[in-house]
């Protein structure tokens, strides 16, 4: 099972809050649920502070002292967790509240003070089709096969579209499903597939050793929250070679840098090879972001997708990562769009700022042109 506290009682007054072992963080996690924030953050010299729409805004006025952060964020830890922050010096953990729901958290130390954040998972998986994504991600949850990627920096919704899909697939077949995560976010329920989660450090030691293993737990989907080193990359790939639908998560900024990230973690006599099996197994990438709307408050999704057709596979193979973006520009019957072309539509919708598109573009004569072409459209 995975290493977490059963859910702890959420105070219902702020005279509570003052009464048991864990309940400060609690309550700070409640206000950050109030005020719909993505995070938390518990830092030394400064007051709790919380994530909304991006913005931090603290809630509460003095600053964390060294003991009592530190005291906050051993209390809502296990002592096998306690355990392993002491002997790795950092942790990710889940932590669930009654009323609340389920949060994400990782404790480690910042010149010697113990200091933690927590990411609030919503208690329902959304559906794929709410959070803005195009037809192509439904698509792509209907194959039988192959590596797939979701990209982005840290705070980009990846682990809610993995989630999410994981949802679809489970809906629209039968089969195992098996996931590798650290820690554990999303709770799955039992659809057409049978979803079995596996944490690391509670349920299995590495990802490495759970991607090995889950090949003799007949799996028809594996997916992996993090391809976080090489070990890890190059079983997910084998996973993927033998006939399974293999889903994973790189902290990239676009679909070639992921490309690139995935071959340079090898030594350069292991490159040709890698360079050979990924042009036979990866799908696609989809890279994300998520931008302040103007229009009314909030994010709004912006993706980028490339699939691997005939002329994508040949740039892989001779490594013209740099021609792939081109590719992406006049490969909509694939299903591809880039990143400029989904921040010029949502431009021209009046969903997000010149500034912010320009801030987030590849290329900002793009954005640019869109918008001399909208105002010689409209006056």
């Amino acid at each position: 099972m995975a290493d977490f506290p059963p859910p702890i009682p959420h105070p219902e007054t702020a005279a509570e809050a003052h009464a048991g072992p864990y309940v400060d963080v609690i309550y700070f996690l409640g206000e950050m649920v109030q005020r719909q924030a993505s995070d938390l953050h518990l830092v030394v010299g400064a007051p709790p502070m919380a994530r909304v729409h991006g913005t931090l805004i603290p809630l509460a006025d003095e600053a964390l002292a060294p003991e009592t952060c530190r005291d906050l964020i051993l209390g809502v830890l296990t002592d096998s967790q306690r355990g392993r922050l002491e002997e790795e010096w950092e942790l990710d953990f889940a932590l669930a509240v009654d009323q609340l729901g389920r949060f994400r958290g990782n404790a480690h130390y910042s010149r010697g003070a113990l200091e933690a954040a927590f990411r609030h998972i919503p208690s329902v998986i959304p559906e794929l089709g709410t959070l803005g994504h195009r037809p192509q991600i439904h698509r792509i949850c209907k194959l039988e096969q192959g590596l797939f990627l979701v990209t982005g920096i840290t705070g980009s919704g990846k682990s809610t579209t993995l989630a999410a899909m994981i949802r679809q697939i489970s809906s629209q077949k039968s089969g195992i499903i098996v996931t590798v995560e650290d820690p554990i976010e999303f709770l799955f329920e039992n659809s057409l597939s049978l979803v079995k989660q596996r944490e690391v450090g509670s349920d299995t030691r590495t990802f490495e050793e759970a991607l090995r293993r889950a090949l003799r737990q007949d799996p028809d989907v594996i997916m992996v929250s993090e391809l976080r080193d090489r070990e890890t990359i190059s079983t997910a790939i084998t996973a993927a070679e033998t006939g399974h639908l293999v889903l994973g998560t790189l902290h990239t900024i676009d679909a070639p840098k992921a490309i690139d990230r995935l071959v340079d973690v090898f030594p350069a006599d292991q490159q040709p090879q890698i360079v050979a099996q990924l042009a036979n197994c990866l799908q696609g990438i989809l890279s994300q972001r998520l931008i302040e709307r103007a229009d009314e408050t909030g994010r709004v999704l912006a993706t980028e997708i490339m699939m691997l057709n005939h002329a994508i596979r040949s740039c892989l193979r001779d490594r013209r990562y740099e021609q792939m973006i081109g590719l992406m520009e006049i490969g909509a019957k694939d299903g591809m769009h880039t990143i400029d072309e989904c921040l010029v539509e949502l431009l021209e919708s009046g969903v997000i700022t010149k500034e912010e598109a320009l801030l987030n573009a590849r290329d900002p004569n793009r954005v640019n042109a869109a918008k001399t072409k909208k105002k010689g459209m409209f006056g």
